[in-house]
């Protein structure tokens, strides 16, 4: 099998037919699977799998000197323009702050200085949480499309809605070029499009779930997208309060058509907190929740 980084498709040895591209981007392993005859195909998508996630990346990253969110943050307390795609996504943001009552907000990344989980181990120091959450909330920028002013001392962060656009570019794009069955997974949120697999179904081993509905943690994926919201190093925060919603799952998965409302479905039902199952319900959608 290809190294994690190897970006070109390769012909899995075990399954002739079913082509693997592997990379890394948006902060962690990515890869394409298409089962197709046609070598040139699979190359080209994962050829371009990796470089629009990773231009997603570079454009979005608050990392990335050279992004919109460094240029946003730039012109703090100034009128900036953005692009089209970036316009959507902020609007897409803002849709989700809507509906959420304010508990998922485009500016809450900088509560990450009071959670803390970069060595795998979450650690939280709740006296910063007051002084940060004063920078906190989407009712202070002025937004008109496509003008964003964002206030002095605040930020914008798009790590909550990114990687899931970036799946649904390349599936999307994979649609215009094949029928053939692929699947994009970037990071365990995931989507396929084309014609079901050979077996029927992908199947998608998931860490996160409890064994409802499925063998194990195995999920049988012939369609659509699943994406997950929470762990034991990754709690989903109430842009509100600063803290995570009370008696919310450990963790919850969800199917939906796209990886964006996969995602999101699964993020605002953890801010629901005990009421996380009794949202998903109302929705209609497939779930999987652990307690």
């Amino acid at each position: 099998m290809p190294s994690v980084d190897a970006g070109s498709a390769i012909e899995d040895s075990r399954r002739p037919g079913l082509w693997r591209a592997s990379f890394i981007a948006m902060g962690g392993s990515c890869e394409v699977l298409c089962e197709t005859a046609d070598a040139r195909l699979a190359r080209r998508l994962g050829e371009y799998a990796r470089s629009e996630a990773r231009r997603i990346d570079r454009k979005y990253s608050r990392a990335q000197p050279g992004s919109v969110v460094s240029a946003i943050h730039a012109r703090k307390g100034k009128r900036y323009r953005v692009d089209d795609e970036t316009a959507k996504l902020l609007d897409y943001g803002a849709a989700l702050w809507r509906v959420s009552d304010g508990a998922f907000d485009l500016t809450s990344g900088l509560l990450r200085h009071a959670w803390n989980s970069d060595t795998g181990t979450v650690r939280v120091d709740p006296e910063r949480i007051p002084d940060l959450l004063k920078r906190v909330g989407w009712s202070y920028v002025g937004w008109q499309p496509a003008d964003i002013i964002l206030p002095d001392g605040m930020e914008i962060d798009f790590g909550g809605i990114g990687k899931e656009y970036a799946v649904d570019r390349v599936a999307e794009w994979a649609r215009t070029q094949t029928s053939c069955p692929v699947l994009v997974n970037f990071g365990g949120d995931l989507r396929c499009v084309g014609k079901p697999p050979a077996e029927g179904a992908w199947t998608v081993v998931n860490e996160s779930i409890a064994a409802n509905g499925t063998s194990g943690n195995r999920i049988k994926l012939s369609s659509g997208a699943l994406a997950s919201s929470g762990d034991a190093s990754h709690p989903i925060i109430d842009a509100r309060t600063g803290w995570p919603a009370d008696g919310a799952p450990l963790s919850i998965t969800v199917a939906a058509a796209t990886c964006s409302q996969a995602s999101s479905y699964s993020t605002l039902a953890m801010l629901q907190g005990a009421g996380a199952e009794a949202f998903l319900e109302s929705e209609g959608v497939r779930y999987w929740a652990l307690r």
